[in-house]
């Protein structure tokens, strides 16, 4: 594996984090407290993997400038901007919240998973989007 194959490693690794979240979500509402810890742990776990990778990737590459103009160009700019801002919040929510649930304080847990989950969620899917966009999408 090069350099080159870390952008479509990260956007599976985004995808799978999202997947998780769903299940995890799923799960909770089942009532299934113990799979729902597992299957949220290993969403986090797909969530530093990534966030290692993307830094490995651009401290080698750089930044990677979008070639399209006009409207797409303000759609892509739009969703970086909103991904990028939620992402910085995603590690500090995520711990929090599993800390939360660590300690047993499920009603903390639970209101800040509120927040934590669609944030967490938009930002994994939305990088997805942003490498299909950077990397997928000819001009």
């Amino acid at each position: 594996m090069s350099f080159a194959d870390l952008p479509t490693v990260n956007a599976f690794l985004n995808g799978t984090a999202a997947t998780l979240l769903v299940t995890g979500f799923v799960l909770i509402r089942s009532g299934k407290r113990e799979a729902h810890r597992r299957v949220m742990t290993s969403a986090f776990a797909c969530s530093i993997l990534f966030l290692v990778s993307y830094l490995v990737y651009h401290a080698e590459v750089g930044s990677v400038r979008f070639q399209g103009t006009g409207t797409v160009r303000t759609v892509y700019l739009s969703i970086l901007l909103t991904h990028t801002v939620l992402a910085a919040a995603v590690p500090f929510l995520a711990v929090a919240t599993i800390v939360l649930a660590r300690r047993e304080r499920f009603e903390s847990h639970r209101r800040l998973a509120r927040v934590t989950l669609p944030v967490w969620l938009y930002v994994s899917v939305t990088g997805v989007v942003i490498y299909l966009m950077l990397y997928r999408m000819s001009f």
